[in-house]
């Protein structure tokens, strides 16, 4: 002070500030103070003690410390959830800590590390301390990160973590230093990859040119010569120089402060350009956008790793040629390719290893295609992937480009042709019943006929026997009616009431029919989620671990969900710890359901293209319309793709191309219906032939027994030969019985109830020796050792019969020539009653020859008697 100073001007740390500041005040000497921080680390706020007015002589020109406004700002902008900050040994961490505070209060995951001077013992430690899951998860911390440190540092650290493939081209960084020069900027863009954004502090040019030098142009103002307090006086007025407006206010700082951000693009080239994306202010805030314009148009040169699972129609196979990389194709793939070919960049594809989606597993890790972007060896996850909380945790998802609900897969109920389907009326107990009943009644009504048997009219054929009361009762239940008279009042009761149930019986045989016929429930009772939880016949599960099976069991486990239906369907599914009615792919349980007793729950939509496009249309599928969730495209936590992918997604919908290419591979008119319905009015269809098979095979069968039944009578007759005349043979036959029966039997061609007379029957003696030597007689019978015989011919067998007649005449007889003799057709009566020709081949003729004259004259002797 002894050498006349009359201000002070400092440019040091916060510490001997104070102590500058004590000095001035004491000794009324002004104080421009400038802070600065050791080795150019962001400085911290400078808590200068303020009293009255009057007494405070130091003056800060430098603003106050507006970081925390600033990097909240740029971090909210970027949405970013999880980040940590790495901070050199030389800066005051409290200088951030409003910023801890407000990002802790929005939920925000933050990590803190203290850079060491030694980055490269740093990293190697790393590498030798922490576990390879533990590094993952280091690396994906590392994505998104907050440098607070010198540019010397922050270039060393930069270099170490890029060589040591502890970051990758998607991560994002942001570097914080008010005073941090172009040359150090260009230097850090240089050595990062990825993207990286730079808040330094900016000060604006003077638009005019004349004020960016004052040295020779000194302007006094007239407050210099006559002032009433010089220092209030310069308090209140501004100064615009090279650092831009400089003004004090009441707490001795300047105000005026001014932050630019500067930020790269994505892609793989290192050395990119550098661009600025806004500035900031402590009034306006943010002026302009930090979104990476070049992302949202292009992309080209980014190769992205895309890990997926097959699952169709999601994800499918369509070349597997050896030597070259599978091709696929599918619904999803459509959709990443018109992101592709929108945005510019290229994918290689590849499939979990494990083929699932992924859960998380007892040591907190996760597997499938989720654990594959969570240890960062993949870009993106697309297939049939449902988003879901949890997922939500680890990975980010785009917006939803497929709605999302649980359906269930079912097989349709073969329509097979039984060939006995006209049993189906009647069960097997009633047919036995029926038949037993037959059998029955045909022995109680011989029974009856044996006791009291009934008269038989001359003429009558029929007796009651066995069989022909059996055959008669058969008769009687088909409505065909029998052969055999019974007469008796008990034969009659009974089969009175015999016929009443025959009738009651095949009026309900084919009521029951046509209602067979006519109504038919095509497909099971199961329509709904909840007609299949309430039943237990067909046992149904999911997938192992997938979305459903969590979904399915957090519903039935929670004790407050009011539908019971998922803690019934938890119950089926979760049988022995979840492995007897569930798989491990999807496709094992399609085939479950196809060769099996099974219901498969899963995705509507795989089920659904399934059932569409299935060879044998042997599935039907019923589901959920409630779409509470949907499918997406997972990336990597805080992946700068998102936002992109998800305003590209928005556009393909809006514009109507996403429902194109659902109606690709969902079509609306499939080669198999998708649902199943149940008519009850339906119309029966036409009987063929398939249908009554059964009835023909029994046809055929009673074909096939009678013939062989035909051959064992053959048989046994032509074992058992000629027999020996029966005593019926040997009577004696009356010629005026014989003369009726022939009157009956003998008719001309005009008129067959015409009678001939007896004396047109001549009969005359013919010796045997006379008959040709072709027709053999069958039999001779000697009858009262007369001789005189007769020749007739029965025209089916062409054969010679010759019976012996009685005579009481010990000689020849005296008939008469016979000039001509009779010829004609032989009719029988039908059982009916009428007339039809006899079965003969050819119309022979009977010659009726005299036999040598005795000279005996018999007259009309009753006694006489002959044969034809």
């Amino acid at each position: 002070m002894n050498q006349g100073i009359l201000a002070l001007v400092s440019s040091i740390g916060c510490t001997s500030a104070g102590s500058l500041q004590s000095l001035a005040d004491a000794m009324h000497i002004p104080h421009l103070f400038i802070q600065r921080s050791t080795a150019g680390t962001p400085r911290s706020g400078c808590g200068l003690t303020r009293s009255n007015r009057n007494d405070d002589y130091t003056l800060s020109v430098r603003p106050p410390v507006y970081l925390n406004d600033v990097i909240l700002r740029v971090v909210t902008e970027y949405a970013w959830q999880k980040f940590i900050i790495f901070y050199d040994s030389e800066y005051d961490i409290r200088g951030i800590q409003e910023f801890l505070d407000k990002v802790s209060q929005q939920g925000m995951d933050v990590a803190l590390q203290k850079v060491e001077n030694n980055i490269n013992k740093m990293i190697t430690t790393l590498f030798d301390t922490l576990r390879i899951e533990e590094l993952n998860r280091y690396r994906d911390t590392l994505r998104r990160a907050i440098l607070v440190m010198n540019p010397a540092t922050a270039k060393s650290f930069i270099t170490e973590v890029v060589e040591t493939n502890l970051v990758a081209f998607d991560c994002h960084w942001i570097i914080i230093n008010e005073e941090i020069n172009d040359v150090d900027v260009q230097e850090l863009v240089r050595r990062s990859i990825g993207r990286l954004t730079i808040i330094r502090q900016t000060f604006p040019v003077p638009q005019n040119i004349s004020q960016r030098c004052f040295r020779g142009n000194h302007r006094i103002s007239s407050t210099l010569c006559d002032p009433k307090d010089p220092f209030a006086q310069n308090m209140e007025g501004g100064v615009s120089g090279l650092t831009g407006e400089l003004e004090f206010g009441e707490n001795g700082g300047n105000p005026n402060v001014h932050f630019e951000i500067l930020g790269t693009n994505y892609g793989e080239e290192l050395g990119r350009g550098v661009r600025k994306l806004g500035c900031w202010n402590p009034v306006t805030g943010l002026n302009g956008s930090l979104t990476d314009k070049k992302l949202e148009n292009n992309m080209r040169g980014v190769v992205l790793r895309v890990v997926t699972v097959l699952e169709e129609p999601f994800v499918m196979v369509s070349e597997n040629v050896l030597g070259k990389p599978k091709k696929y194709q599918g619904f999803s793939i459509d959709v990443l390719d018109a992101l592709s070919n929108y945005l510019g960049f290229n994918y290689e594809i590849y499939v979990a290893p494990d083929h699932k989606y992924g859960s998380p597993q007892e040591d907190g890790t996760w597997n499938g295609l989720v654990g594959e972007l969570v240890f960062k060896r993949a870009d993106i996850g697309i297939s049939a992937l449902t988003i879901t909380p949890d997922r939500e945790n680890v990975v980010d998802f785009t917006t939803r480009y497929m709605d999302y609900s649980v359906g269930v897969l079912l097989r349709r109920a073969e329509k097979t042709v039984d060939m006995f389907a006209c049993l189906a009326p009647f069960d097997l107990s009633l047919w036995a019943c029926i038949a037993g009943t037959v059998l029955l009644v045909g022995l109680l009504v011989y029974l009856l006929n044996w006791l009291n048997p009934p008269r038989l009219q001359m003429g009558s054929m029929t007796s009651t026997t066995l069989y022909n009361s059996m055959w008669f009762v058969y008769g009687s239940f088909v409505q065909q009616g029998g052969e055999v008279p019974y007469t008796t009042l008990a034969t009659r009761m009974m089969m009175g009431a015999w016929w009443l149930f025959a009738l009651i019986v095949i009026s309900s045989y084919t009521a029951n029919l046509a209602a067979f016929l006519t109504i038919t429930r095509i497909e099971s009772s199961i329509q709904s989620l909840q007609d299949l939880s309430k039943q237990t016949d067909i046992p149904y599960g999911t997938v192992l671990d997938s979305a459903v099976y969590e979904h399915v069991r957090m519903k039935g486990m929670n004790p407050f969900e009011r539908d019971s239906m998922y803690s019934q369907m938890w119950r089926m599914i979760n049988r022995s710890n979840g492995s007897e009615n569930n798989v491990l792919e999807s496709q094992a349980g399609i085939q479950k359901v196809k060769y099996g007793n099974y219901a498969f729950v899963w995705d509507a939509a795989v089920l659904e293209y399934v059932a569409i496009n299935d060879p044998d249309c042997s599935f039907y599928t019923i589901g959920n319309t409630v779409a509470d969730r949907g499918y997406g495209i997972a990336l990597q936590h805080g992946s700068p793709y998102r936002d992109v992918f998800s305003q590209r997604i928005l556009e393909l919908q809006q514009n109507g191309d996403m429902d194109i290419l659902k109606h690709k591979w969902w079509p609306k008119n499939g080669q198999c219906a998708l649902y199943s319905s149940v008519d009850t009015k339906q119309k029966g269809g036409a009987l063929d032939i398939k249908s009554f098979a059964g009835v023909f095979c029994i046809l055929a069968a009673g074909i096939v027994l009678s013939c062989f039944i035909a051959m064992l009578e053959t048989w046994w007759n032509k074992r058992k030969g000629s027999r020996v005349p029966s005593k019926e043979d040997d009577k004696e036959i009356d010629l005026e019985h014989l003369h009726r029966r022939v009157n009956s039997l003998c008719t001309d061609d005009d008129s067959p109830h015409k009678q001939f007379s007896t004396s047109s029957i001549d009969l005359t003696p013919l010796d045997i020796d006379t008959l040709p030597t072709r027709q053999a007689l069958e039999q001779i019978s000697d009858f009262r050792n007369t001789h005189i015989t007769t020749t007739t011919f029965i025209p089916e067998q062409i054969q010679t019969l010759s019976r012996t007649l009685s005579a009481k005449a010990a000689s020849g007889f005296a008939f008469g020539n016979v000039p001509e003799h009779r010829t004609g057709p032989f009719r029988h009566r039908a059982p009916n009653g009428g007339f039809f020709r006899s079965p003969i081949k050819t119309m022979s003729s009977i010659p009726y020859q005299p036999t040598p004259t005795l000279g005996l004259n018999l007259g009309n002797d009753p006694d006489r008697g002959t044969s034809i």
